[in-house]
């Protein structure tokens, strides 16, 4: 499959966002990349209080598949994080990398 990125844009619940930035980092960004995805980078807009990040997969399956297979995972469940504790809008939108 060819490669799909996603750049996601994350409004977080007031005074959570550095614990929100902790969480995917420890926790959510091992599993990604273990299964297969790849970060293109992370940053935070606090006048907004928004997460942004860019993810990739590029694989014998398609990006939404390899996504399934992410949140059904056992390791995914065990995290014991519930993006609605911590989000309170999600944007996600495929992007073409133009440089």
């Amino acid at each position: 499959m060819p490669k799909t990125t996603q750049l996601r844009t994350y409004t977080v619940r007031d005074g959570l966002l550095d614990e929100w930035v902790q969480r995917w980092r420890a926790e959510i960004v091992p599993l990604r990349l273990k299964l297969g995805f790849t970060i293109g980078g992370a940053w935070v807009d606090r006048e907004s209080n928004q997460f942004l990040w860019l993810i990739s997969y590029e694989g014998p399956e398609t990006f939404a598949e390899r996504n399934a297979l992410y949140w059904s995972s056992p390791e995914r469940e065990t995290m014991g994080l519930n993006p609605d504790d911590y989000l309170v809008r999600t944007e996600e939108r495929t992007v073409d990398q133009a440089y």
